[in-house]
């Protein structure tokens, strides 16, 4: 990635961030927090992931794919250190994520995600679109 002027370089790393940088991500970027147990199951249980990192090694950006391996995937934790927002870092990681669903997927792959309002934009440039009629559905077990 190549940085502006005055701004730091970044890179993609292939696979998750370490398990507190996870957990430091998602709470930083105003995703629900996540407990050490349930951070470790989610990265264990990724069919990919990838995540940004600044100029000092330190992960700034993150997302992770769900997937069944046939045809079935969903896009998850995007997330970014707000210091490093507006600067492309959510859509390098997506799209690095939708290039790994079509180098490695059959054809015919269907990839979903939930886009909360401050990544819609994002996701519909990258050809995202609702599914409606169809509504999203969630059961959280407590």
């Amino acid at each position: 990635m190549a940085a502006a002027p005055g701004d730091p370089e970044y890179r993609i790393v292939v696979g998750p961030p370490p398990l507190d940088d996870y957990l430091r991500l998602r709470r930083n970027s105003g995703l629900s927090p996540k407990d050490p147990a349930q951070g470790a199951g989610a990265i264990a249980g990724s069919w990919s992931a990838c995540h940004v990192v600044d100029e000092h090694g330190t992960p700034v950006a993150m997302g992770r794919t769900i997937g069944d391996g046939g045809w079935y995937f969903h896009i998850a934790d995007i997330a970014t250190d707000p210091a490093h927002q507006r600067r492309g870092l959510g859509r390098r990681v997506v799209e690095w994520l939708l290039a790994d669903v079509r180098d490695r997927a059959p054809a015919g792959a269907y990839v979903t995600l939930v886009g909360d309002p401050p990544g819609q934009r994002l996701y519909r440039s990258l050809g995202f679109d609702d599914v409606a009629p169809s509504l999203g559905m969630a059961l959280r077990l407590e």
